[in-house]
């Protein structure tokens, strides 16, 4: 995977799916954080730097080295070394291209998504939101079968599906993250593109939020991005439940006019995972 995307900027939306940040226990961190509408993502975090360098002009802020460090990985989660609490965060995540123009965003155009896991470090008062992203490889996740999105907007493909996740503990799976549609983020479709495009392009160095126009001119601009949408609110258990050496974690984005969810935990629980209109994620804990 890292051959694959090594070049690719890689970012995540804060704050795009109700109640989550609630349940994440984030509310504080954003305090401050004025947004244009109450239904409006808090921010943008950068979780890898591709290829950076720091300027010669002055910067605003200096990225912690960590974030040059690429995370993804489609099968495993390797815990810190740290004794803190972790937990999968169940999103969806967008290849998307970029375009430039004068130095700025011009436009972001999404062709595949899939199943991601935006794990988290659970620490209270972490300066900056990436400081719990990104601690080193294999401490994220994105699955390695994407699906093609014929054109980001209301009555495409994307109106069909939904995401859920589970862990699978002791042998037993239960449900992580609430089973919901897509329709359900906050931010979606256009209105979502556009959000993007203008937060990295404004984004300043503010309470956990970081300046990523200066970050992405110090990576010489890639013409390409994953982009993690948000994650979704937790279950009972999912909220309540962190991450153990040898936990399995599950992210599915599927079709629900062909799958229904029963038919989707059962095929978990039996290792024949469907192959069309689904995203499946699958990672050990170790």
């Amino acid at each position: 995977m890292q051959e694959k995307y090594e070049n690719y900027l890689g970012l995540g939306i804060a704050g795009n799916f109700a109640l989550h940040l609630a349940q994440a226990g984030e509310l504080e961190d954003f305090k401050d954080i004025i947004t244009a509408d109450e239904a409006a993502p808090k921010g943008i975090f950068p979780f890898y730097l591709p290829s950076y360098t720091q300027s010669t002009k002055d910067i605003t802020r200096i990225p912690k080295d960590i974030l040059t460090t690429f995370p993804l990985s489609s099968n495993t989660i390797q815990l810190p070394s740290d004794d803190v609490n972790v937990q999968t965060e169940p999103e969806v995540g967008l290849i998307c291209e970029i375009s430039y123009k004068d130095g700025e965003i011009e436009s972001i155009r999404p062709t595949h998504f899939g199943a991601y896991n935006d794990c988290s470090i659970r620490v209270a008062g972490a300066a900056k939101i990436s400081d719990k992203k990104n601690w080193g490889q294999n401490s994220k996740g994105f699955a390695s079968t994407l699906i093609e999105i014929d054109s980001f907007k209301e009555g495409s493909v994307l109106d069909n599906f939904s995401i859920c996740s589970f862990l699978k503990r002791d042998n037993t799976l239960r449900a992580y993250g609430e089973n919901v549609a897509l329709d359900g983020y906050s931010y979606f479709y256009e209105k979502l593109t556009l959000w993007i495009k203008n937060q990295i392009n404004t984004q300043k160095d503010f309470g956990p939020l970081e300046p990523l126009s200066e970050y992405i001119e110090a990576c010489k601009h890639p013409s390409k991005a994953i982009i993690s949408i948000g994650a979704t609110r937790y279950t009972q258990y999912g909220e309540k439940t962190f991450l153990q050496a040898d936990d399995e974690v599950f992210v599915v984005v599927y079709n629900h006019s062909t799958y229904s969810f029963k038919e989707i935990q059962t095929s978990l629980n039996t290792k024949q995972y469907p192959t069309v209109d689904i995203s499946i994620l699958h990672q050990k804990v170790i």
